[in-house]
């Protein structure tokens, strides 16, 4: 389920053929001010939402050798009324969406949320992302 946003938007202004560090460069300027919002669902309403989490400062890194971007995003959790189902990474133009958890080996699950999503009000919940560079240019050349 997890779904990849704006990547044509996002690589509209570059021209020509874009290599994994290009590639890299504007993903690296557009989740500079990047946010993740965890949801959670309740009767009728399918988007509670249970935390944002926003990237903290010299985390995110391009990675050459991987051609992988990693960041972490943390902020406090603000309900606990329900469980968390999905979440939204949004960055200016480039987002992701899926489905998440707190349990390990739930299927269909993209994004496990780690230990620190301790579901209390308040505390502070961190959360690592990686980002492959490869399967992105992959979906750029297939649309």
């Amino acid at each position: 389920m997890k779904q990849f946003h704006g990547l044509d938007r996002l690589c509209r202004a570059h021209g020509g053929w874009l290599k994994p560090a290009d590639l890299a460069g504007l993903l690296l300027a557009d989740l500079n001010v990047c946010e993740c919002r965890i949801y959670g669902c309740m009767g009728e309403d399918p988007e509670i939402l249970l935390a944002t989490l926003y990237l903290l400062p010299d985390t995110l890194n391009y990675d050459s050798f991987d051609q992988r971007l990693d960041f972490i995003v943390a902020g406090p959790i603000l309900r606990n009324d329900c469980v968390p189902l999905t979440y939204r990474l949004q960055g200016r133009d480039f987002g992701i969406s899926g489905r998440c958890s707190m349990i390990a080996r739930v299927c269909g699950v993209d994004l496990y949320l780690q230990s620190s999503y301790t579901g209390v009000i308040g505390e502070v919940a961190r959360q690592k992302f990686s980002i492959a560079i490869k399967p992105l240019l992959q979906q750029l050349k297939s649309s």
